[in-house]
This record gives C-alpha cells, structure tokens and sequence, in this order.
C-alpha cells in the first residue's frame, strides 16, 4: 500500500516599521458626578417623602420625614424643664431672692450687734457695766457675723447651682431638637434624583437606602480594570471611550482617579475619567467600553504577536532566535533587539 504524503508551506513574515500603540482594555460604567445613597440617621417609619425620580434638589432641602412622636414630646419636656430652671434661676420669687432677703436682714442684725458691742466695750474700758454683758454681746455681734458669712456662701453656692441647672436645661433642649432633626432627611448636595427606593409607610434603618443623589450635569466615566493591568494605569493617561447609546462614536476622556482597593468579587480595580468632550445627553449608567493609552510609538518595529513563541523567541530558517521585547497590542508586538526588517520569520 502506497500512503501520500503531503508538505504543509508554512507562513513567514517579516518585521515592519509602523505606528504602533499599546493600550489597555476596561469596562464602562456613566454615572454622575458626587454620587451618592441617602441613608436615614435614625430608624423608622417614613411618614412623608416630598421627591420623585428626576426631581432637582438643593443642599440641606429636606426630602423625607421619620414619624418623629417621642422626639417632639422630648422636646416639649426639655422647653418645661429650661422655664422652671430660668424661673429659678432669674425669676423674682426665687431661691436666691429668699437666700438675699435674709442677708440684707442679717446684715441690718449685724450692725445692730455691732454697735451694741463695740459701745459696752467703750463703757467696760472706763470701768462700767459687767463683763458678762460684755460678754454676752460680743458672742451675740460674732454669731451674726458668722451667720452672715454662711448665708454669703449659701447664697454663691445656690447661685451656682441653679445656673448650671439652668445651663443643663438649655443643653438638653438643644440636644432634643438635635435628635428631632435626625428625623428629617436632608440632601447634602445641589444636584437630581436618580432613584427613590422607598415608600411611605415602609420601615427604614441606617442600612438600607432611601434615595440615590448625584449632579445634574457633571459625569464621571468609571472603568474597571484587570489587577493584571492596575501597575499600567496613572493618572493623566488619556482614554478612548465608546458607549454602547452612542455606536460608531469615540469619545476621548483622562485618567482622573484609581481607588486603591481591589473587588475580590469581580478580581479588578476602580478608576475613574472624565470625558474632553462629553456627548450632549448622557444617563447615569449608560454602559460600554474603555481603551486606555499606555504608550505610543511613530515608527516601531513589529511583528504579528502569533509569530512569538512561548519562550520569547521568533522561527528562522536558520533557527531559532532570541529578541527583546518592548510595547505590545492585540495583534502586533516591538522587536527591540535580535532581528531586523531583512530578517524572514516562521510562524510557529
């Protein structure tokens, strides 16, 4: 039996200079700018939401009440407790109103006992009277004089007393108006509602979203990008973008921003661009793809990435040889060094 035998031509090629690019490839994602959740300070339940999608809001406009019926009866106690503490305080029938009239009493007392000493002890030095009168109003005028000292004190201390009574009062409305104002959600920036996720009615807690809050006209183009690629990527490099709304069009935009912290969920990295010119209408998540510039070279000499082998080498006919490699792309790679454009490469 005869078998035929059949000689496969193989490929060859031959290196070129030609403008070459390297770039790397992300996924693209629209959203606006300073986007952000609103979330609730305080759990609850939504007794009023005053936005819908699309709705333009302004910073610190409140768009949704908690049901807030302890908070305010808090605050009715605290205004009680700040007009008895003020009345206390600085009102005419007061504690240091009483503590004063006994001073002002006892000084007159005082004055009193001090003439009536001071004139038995003139009379006691020429020899009249008794010593135990003498006696008996000198105990007398420094009992008032003591009594008086600790109304004087009593009347510091009570005073004190009652002004940090007051003070505290004061606080603790301010802190009840404060907790009340947890029970307003407020937006934190001028700008659109892209989406309202809840309804009146419904339980809200700190973890779960009201709303979603970005600017109306400014957008950020966020990209993911490979963790083989992330040590590529600086900021400044430029970007051609094409959005699936938009087929056949190319937009430019910069590198502006790459988060440090990789998803182990998807294995990639966050960047964030901004367009050089925006298209006139865009959406928040409108979706499509990133190509970001590495390097670029006017005359680079290349070859088809499949005439590479494994080991860095390139098929000759007269063997194998070694090349330095530089800048690559999805189709073609730089030759530094090892072969020239004479040079008649095989395909592997």
């Amino acid at each position: 039996m005869l078998f035929p035998s059949c000689t496969q031509k193989k490929e060859k090629t031959k290196p070129i200079f030609s403008k070459m690019t390297e770039s790397v490839y992300a996924s693209v994602t629209v959203q606006p700018e300073d986007l952000y959740d609103v979330f609730a300070a305080t759990p609850g339940i939504l007794d009023h939401i005053f936005i819908n999608e699309g709705d333009s809001v302004t910073q610190d406009q409140i768009i949704a009440q908690i049901t807030a019926n302890t908070p305010k009866l808090n605050i009715e106690n605290a205004l009680l407790n700040v007009d008895l503490s003020r009345e206390n305080y600085k009102g005419k029938a007061t504690i240091l109103s009483s503590i004063s009239d006994e001073i002002s009493s006892t000084k007159k007392q005082l004055q009193i006992d001090s003439i009536n000493y001071f004139r038995q002890k003139n009379l006691w030095e020429k020899n009249v009277g008794s010593r135990s009168e003498l006696e008996t109003r000198q105990l007398k005028y420094e009992l008032t004089q003591d009594n008086l000292d600790i109304l004087q004190k009593r009347y510091e201390q009570t005073s004190l007393e009652l002004e940090n009574s007051y003070n505290q009062a004061q606080n603790a409305l301010k802190k009840a108006k404060s907790n009340l104002s947890d029970y307003f959600i407020k937006a934190k920036i001028n700008g659109k509602v892209y989406s309202v996720l809840k309804k009146e009615g419904e339980l809200i807690n700190q973890q779960e979203p009201l709303a979603q809050i970005g600017k109306s006209s400014a957008f950020i183009i966020e990209l993911m990008i490979d963790e083989v690629d992330i040590a590529k990527i600086s900021l400044g490099q430029f970007a051609w973008i094409t959005l699936d709304a938009y087929e056949g069009e190319v937009f430019e935009a910069t590198i502006t921003k790459i988060y440090p912290l990789k998803d182990t969920r998807t294995q990639t990295f966050k960047i964030e661009a901004n367009f050089n010119e925006p298209p006139k209408v865009l959406y928040a998540g409108l979706s499509g793809e990133a190509n970001i510039l590495l390097q670029e070279k006017e005359n680079a000499l290349s070859i088809p990435i499949e005439f590479l082998t494994e080991d860095n080498k390139v098929k000759t006919e007269n063997g194998d040889v070694a090349v330095e490699l530089g800048m690559k792309n999805m189709e073609r790679i730089e030759i530094l060094s090892g072969i020239d454009t004479s040079t008649v490469i095989l395909k592997p």
